[in-house]
């Protein structure tokens, strides 16, 4: 019954929004926005159901063949505690941006004055349609055929704007995205030549130094989806799309899909070699001590979360490197940090939008007495940035210290690994200064002028806090039940 349901409510998932896209193209504008929140509340449910199936049933994993060339598996799809978690996340935090844009893509918008138009909803609906389909992918040209089009949406709303700023953004990210999955297309080849099929779980099947060249090249696509070093270029460029689009890209959608993307293959790879080990985590820190030296300068809020997000995506890959290096533990951390940041990083980037919408300016030296004007916004504020700093009770605080745990774990008696790990540990002690810094300088105190003359959030974005600040609250406890 499983392998009947599963499949088409997965299907479903990702169908409804690339054929709403298709509607919306095709309708007036005014329905635009309507049709878009309708596809993602749909495909949100039917992943919720996927994830509710998987659990009565009390399996593990399912895997569901779903085409075929002669006895090879070219698309299928993998039910398993990691994407049935992923979906709903990414999928969910669509249909909340979506809702969002209806009271931020509007004429009152006081840093970009605009009306909703077709195309944003159509790429959007899209992009949220995708993202469902790379997670469940359980080949690797699934995943390639969703990773080109999640690449082709990101060009098209980055450059939403039509500025020639927006458009050297775009073509940025398009062009250095696409230059990194040509890693995996040559996994693919790799696999299917020695395996004689493209599922992720054949990895295990390669000789060792076959494993490591298939999984080094997954490592470079996943790199520039996840703009790690030294891909990271379009993603602080990439701030010229309109917030809805930048917070949907760094929390649930583009960013993610490296991680995802690696995650699973990690997964099915069995036994893997150190040397993959020590190319991860010296990406990852080395990426990560990269951004928090850039993030340092930057007054802008939009650019400060940028290379905060990637500096955040370094956490995720040192995990994956410590899970090679043999702790599981650091795998079940970093899988719980891409569900944790999804929503931290999502709340952190509407509240900024929100920032310039109602006061004109994102400009953090700015804004001064945000709590006491305007308090969700205040309260927003305080709640990612904790988060994000790793503060307690915040769910970044939980999967950070499992990644930690992991590493300590697998560096036991590797003295550089631990000193890796040492290294990682005082950045975070800084990420939580800075950030404890500007909670300090935006919220208490007397509204500064901009902050004093702002006008009123919108309904609609108000709701999508509250349900992102709970959310912050909680995931950790939702994704540690369900990952054990």
């Amino acid at each position: 019954m499983l392998s009947t349901t599963l499949p088409l409510l997965s299907l479903g998932a990702v169908a409804v929004p690339f054929v709403t896209a298709l509607i919306i193209v095709m309708t007036p504008q005014r329905a635009a926005k309507w049709l878009c929140i309708t596809a993602a509340a749909i495909s949100t449910l039917f992943t919720l159901l996927i994830w509710g199936n998987l659990a009565a049933s009390g399996l593990d994993s399912i895997t569901v063949p779903l085409a075929q060339f002669g006895s090879t598996q070219v698309i299928g799809l993998i039910f398993d505690k990691v994407s049935v978690m992923l979906a709903p996340c990414f999928v969910g935090i669509g249909l909340l941006i979506s809702i969002y844009s209806v009271g931020y893509m509007n004429a009152g918008n006081r840093e970009h004055p605009d009306a909703p138009r077709r195309r944003f909803y159509a790429f959007f609906t899209v992009f949220i349609g995708a993202m469902a389909g790379l997670v469940y992918s359980s080949t690797v040209i699934g995943q390639l055929m969703f990773f080109e089009i999640t690449g082709a949406c990101s060009w098209a709303l980055i450059g939403y704007y039509d500025t020639p700023t927006a458009r050297k953004a775009a073509m940025k990210a398009l062009i250095l995205t696409h230059i990194a999955s040509l890693g995996l297309y040559a996994a693919a080849a790799i696999l299917y030549m020695n395996t004689g099929t493209f599922e992720t779980t054949a990895i295990a099947q390669l000789a060792p130094n076959v494993k490591i060249a298939c999984l080094i090249l997954i490592l470079i696509a996943a790199w520039g989806k996840s703009a790690q070093l030294p891909f990271y270029m379009w993603l602080p460029s990439a701030m010229e799309a309109p917030t809805p689009v930048s917070a949907y890209l760094h929390g649930a959608s583009m960013v993610k899909v490296g991680v995802a993307v690696f995650a699973r293959a990690l997964i099915g790879a069995g036994q893997i070699p150190e040397v993959v080990g020590w190319v991860v985590v010296i990406g990852g820190i080395l990426t990560c001590l990269f951004a928090f030296l850039m993030y340092l300068p930057q007054k802008d809020m939009k650019r400060l979360l940028a290379f905060s997000t990637i500096s955040q995506l370094a956490y995720i890959f040192l995990g994956f490197g410590f899970y090679i290096f043999g702790s599981n533990l650091a795998l079940s951390g970093s899988i719980t940090h891409i569900f944790n940041h999804a929503f931290t990083k999502t709340l952190f980037f509407l509240i900024a939008g929100a920032f310039s919408y109602t006061m004109g300016t994102r400009m953090l030296p700015k804004l001064k007495g945000v709590l006491k004007k305007r308090p969700i916004l205040g309260v927003g504020f305080g709640v990612a940035a904790l988060s994000i700093a790793g503060a307690p009770p915040m769910n970044l605080f939980f999967s950070k210290y499992v990644i930690f745990c992991g590493g300590i774990e697998a560096a036991e008696h590797n003295p550089i690994l631990m000193a890796i790990v040492i290294i990682a540990l005082i950045e975070t002690v800084g990420c939580f200064a800075w950030f404890l810094k500007w909670t300090g300088a935006v919220l208490p105190g007397e509204p500064s002028e901009v902050v004093e003359a702002s006008q009123p959030v919108p309904k609609p974005m108000v709701g999508v806090f509250i349900v992102l600040i709970i959310l912050v609250m909680c995931s950790s406890f939702v994704a540690a039940g369900w990952l054990g």
